[in-house]
């Protein structure tokens, strides 16, 4: 069965820095493409970042490109979110998903149709 699970949230300041981890167990994560997502109450589920399984091709939304960093390790089994320079607008919850169908890397990774795996979220708080 696989599973994802993230850590890393909490409450920062404006300005201030957060490292979301997800791992993955159950499946190979050499062959996964990740994605981070987020969503607040009432939205609908938006994409934040994205990278291949060779971690080759990163992709980000704009509201995040440049303060926002997503990398893998493949040998630890685990993905990762930094965020940097956070703003009151970053405030959410969370979450990232996984793909293994490692030959659909691409432009659809932005898709939150496009990952079966979903993590169970972990809210992050950003403060004025």
């Amino acid at each position: 069965q696989v599973q994802l699970t993230e850590s890393g949230g909490g409450l920062v300041q404006a300005g201030g820095s957060l490292r979301l981890s997800c791992a993955i167990s159950g499946r190979a994560f050499s062959v996964s493409n990740m994605g981070w997502f987020r969503q607040t109450p009432g939205t609908e589920r938006e994409f934040v970042a994205a990278i291949n399984w060779r971690g080759s091709t990163t992709y980000y939304s704009d509201s995040v490109k440049g303060r926002f960093t997503i990398s893998r390790d493949n040998t630890k089994d685990t993905a990762y979110l930094q965020m940097s320079g956070l703003k009151p607008e970053d405030t959410a919850v969370y979450y990232c998903a996984a793909d293994f169908r490692a030959w659909r890397e691409g432009e659809n990774l932005k898709q939150s149709s496009e990952y079966p795996y979903w993590g169970q979220g972990t809210q992050v708080t950003v403060s004025s």
